[in-house]
């Protein structure tokens, strides 16, 4: 079966994330990475999942990973800038973000009228064209059990510690986390980045 359709997209829709509550927590440190000198060209703003289920999707993305809804609407596409659907078509789009009000939101978009073809099951392996989504939590192990409880997650591995060669020299890179597709075939991978 074909990865399900993902597009990355810079912002389609007027939107804007909420203000904060609170100032963010400072994101933790990788070793071996500074910031550029000079900014590079490219920010990676958006990563839109089109989804079976908008609802079951938001259990995940909204309950379990605490991503925070910065814009729900309905939309009409042209079927032409976005290749699916037909011209036309309604959508719901959900646009999430977590501690940047800029970079890494997740987008999930579900075809109501008329919906998509049922795409049949989706990958329970990765293969060529597929995709990992790499996430950073507060909770590993609290956030990986609620994701495995969530209708239509498929957890393909559990918590454990997991260590790799450090950036540049630096020291190794110690996480712990899960792994699992999502109800809509996507791969996660749910990390913790420890001391």
């Amino acid at each position: 079966m074909p990865a399900p359709a993902l597009l990355l997209a810079a912002a389609t829709a007027a939107a804007t994330a909420a203000a904060p509550s609170a100032p963010p927590a400072a994101p933790p440190k990788a070793a071996g990475v500074e910031a550029p000198a000079t900014r590079v060209p490219t920010d990676i703003r958006r990563l839109t999942i089109l989804v079976r289920d908008i609802e079951a999707s938001l259990r995940l993305y909204r309950d379990v990973l605490g991503l925070r809804v910065n814009y729900d609407a309905e939309i009409t596409v042209s079927g032409v800038a976005l290749p699916a659907g037909v011209p036309g078509n309604r959508t719901r789009l959900v646009l999430l973000n977590g501690n940047d009000p800029w970079i890494g939101w997740i987008g999930l978009m579900q075809f109501t009228d008329p919906p998509l073809p049922d795409p049949g099951p989706y990958p329970t392996r990765l293969a060529r064209g597929g995709h990992v989504l790499v996430t950073n939590t507060d909770d590993a192990r609290k956030r990986c059990a609620m994701a495995k409880a969530v209708p239509g997650v498929t957890m393909t591995a559990p918590p454990r510690l997991q260590v790799y060669e450090g950036r540049n020299g630096g020291p190794p890179i110690r996480v712990i986390g899960c792994n699992f597709f999502d109800p809509d075939g996507t791969f996660i991978e749910l990390n913790q980045i420890l001391d």
